[in-house]
């Protein structure tokens, strides 16, 4: 794991997971673009949505990919977060077949029982992957897919800007942020027996500047990146 303090220029009070998630639960989806995360997952070829009858979500905030799974077809979503704020988001959007608060490392969902399990901008927050990769393979069937949605760690380098948000008194508050390189991913993923299927990065572009002009200065560097692993049969 690279030190995030080494490139963090804001220097915002920082919480942890739960209390950052609970304070930003209500104006969360207002703040966060489909470009970071639903749009990359839309450019993928594999899985095949169709074809999962049972997905299991690690951090499933307000249900945003629960929901989008399901307008691809999936049946079932079981979703896990820690924060219940969060939680309480997902339980009005109604996308998810369960829900319950815990941690995405230790879940308690049944093991072998998931054609896909899926995780979106949450690896930022763990200090060591290796237990959510760990976590993903138990509780995947052979055959089964992992996909993992990441807030890319240049673009944290680079930019110096952990995950935040803005509380009710107009304060800007960091949650807990660690770098994952990309090689980080690599090893932990392969360490727990998943096979790299596929990588996509997306980048700061036009659409991404106009939504925030300030990012001129970003254009071309990655933002997100998606990693397809899957378990063999």
């Amino acid at each position: 794991m690279t030190d995030f303090s080494t490139f963090d220029t804001r220097r915002y009070r920082t919480v942890d997971v739960a209390t950052g998630y609970d304070g930003w639960s209500a104006t969360y989806e207002a703040s966060v673009l489909d470009a970071m995360d639903l749009d990359v997952l839309a450019g993928l070829t594999t899985p095949d949505w169709g074809m999962i009858a049972r997905a299991a979500d690690l951090g499933c905030g307000t249900g945003r990919t629960a929901d989008w799974l399901r307008g691809r077809g999936v049946p079932r979503v079981d979703g896990v977060d820690l924060s219940a704020g969060m939680l309480a988001r997902a339980r009005q959007r109604g996308a998810h077949t369960a829900l319950s608060q815990g941690d995405v490392r230790a879940t308690g969902l049944p093991g072998t029982s998931y054609d896909l399990v899926i995780a979106s901008l949450i690896d930022e927050h763990l200090p060591d992957l290796a237990p959510l990769y760990g976590e993903a393979w138990r509780l995947a069937r052979p055959g089964a897919h992992c996909v993992l949605v990441a807030y890319h760690p240049q673009f944290i380098m680079v930019s110096g800007m952990p995950t935040h948000f803005t509380d009710a008194s107009g304060e800007d508050i960091a949650i807990s942020t660690h770098v994952h390189l990309i090689s980080d991913h690599v090893r932990a993923a392969s360490a727990a027996g998943w096979r790299l299927t596929d990588l996509h990065e997306a980048v700061v572009d036009d659409a991404w500047v106009a939504a925030k002009p300030t990012w001129e200065r970003f254009r071309g560097h990655p933002i997100s990146a998606v990693f397809v692993w899957s378990r063999p049969s």
